[in-house]
């Protein structure tokens, strides 16, 4: 790889900076919707996933009444 000089790679990266494309307001909300629902999902599967096992166990090692 070849080595560059520190200004050449500034207007590279000021280059590259300007093909960025960044998501409306609108898809920016709905992806943070999205995300908020799909932690929710998985924090209920394993809420209840954890709540299982612990029942498992308690019922393997004689913990419950």
């Amino acid at each position: 790889m070849a080595k560059l000089a520190p200004l050449e790679f500034f207007k590279q990266v000021k280059s590259e900076a300007k093909k960025v494309t960044w998501p409306t307001r609108k898809e920016t909300i709905s992806s943070a919707i999205a995300v908020f629902f799909m932690v929710l999902i998985a924090s209920i599967f394993l809420f209840l996933a954890d709540q299982l096992l612990s029942l498992i166990v308690k019922f393997l090692f004689g913990l419950g009444s």
